[in-house]
């Protein structure tokens, strides 16, 4: 499989072992991922969204049976399970919308709300994060691989109150500024600043961490990377 940009065409390349020709492929499955070759998830969130379609489906006919305590353990393990896999690679992606529709529309059966109505405070009954604010939880991996990133104070020797925040490189290719590195940095250095101090203490920094996403029920990314100017509106 060639791994191509929108701009870049695939060369036609014979390879070939003993009097094995091996063919190219569009997309392959490693590890429980299917990878396609423009990494764009379009190929692995259409499978997930099969499995969660078959999840809802589970959940809306159990809906009438069971009390919503015992509906909630069936959802983490039916659904949150296969929205946390792999989301910190997928979840910032164009085609995630259809999984967060989906997650919604579960959302909704559980609560017995209306077609249209918001999700963001049944989520918080629920104690279920949005998908977008799992996605954030991208900054967990930040802190548990420290080592891989450089603080400000690192790069830079004048002090700004910037300074304990991770050091982002400059990055021209979407596809490296929309990857893992590159986003955890961006999603690491608008946490608040009393969660960030506790990067030293995975333990302290998760459950802060959750209390804060739950909170807050970030609907998208940028609703996030705008909290500090929502909830202070005269820094706008």
């Amino acid at each position: 499989m060639q791994f191509l940009s929108k701009t870049n065409y695939a060369i036609n390349v014979n390879i070939s072992h003993k009097t094995i020709q091996i063919s190219n492929v569009c997309h392959t499955d490693s590890l429980g991922l299917t990878l396609d070759s423009a990494l764009s998830w379009k190929p692995h969130i259409n499978q997930l969204i099969s499995k969660l379609n078959s999840a809802c489906y589970v959940i809306g006919s159990l809906k009438s049976l069971i009390p919503l305590e015992t509906l909630r353990m069936i959802y983490f393990s039916s659904v949150h399970t296969i929205i946390s896999y792999s989301i910190i690679f997928l979840g910032n992606s164009s085609y995630s919308n259809s999984i967060f529709k989906l997650q919604k529309r579960v959302i909704r059966i559980m609560m017995n709300a209306r077609n249209r109505e918001s999700c963001r405070e049944l989520s918080k009954k629920l104690n279920i994060l949005p998908l977008h604010s799992q996605y954030i939880s991208l900054s967990l991996f930040v802190v548990k691989n420290i080592n891989m990133f450089k603080f400000n104070s690192m790069v830079h020797s004048i002090n700004t109150r910037h300074c304990s925040d991770l050091y982002l490189p400059t990055a021209h290719l979407t596809k490296v500024q929309k990857g893992v590195y590159h986003s955890g940095i961006k999603v690491f250095n608008c946490l608040p600043t009393g969660i960030k101090s506790l990067s030293g203490d995975i333990r302290k920094f998760k459950s802060a961490l959750k209390r804060f996403l739950l909170e807050g029920s970030f609907y998208t990314i940028q609703e996030y990377f705008d909290w500090d100017l929502l909830s202070n509106p005269s820094l706008g």
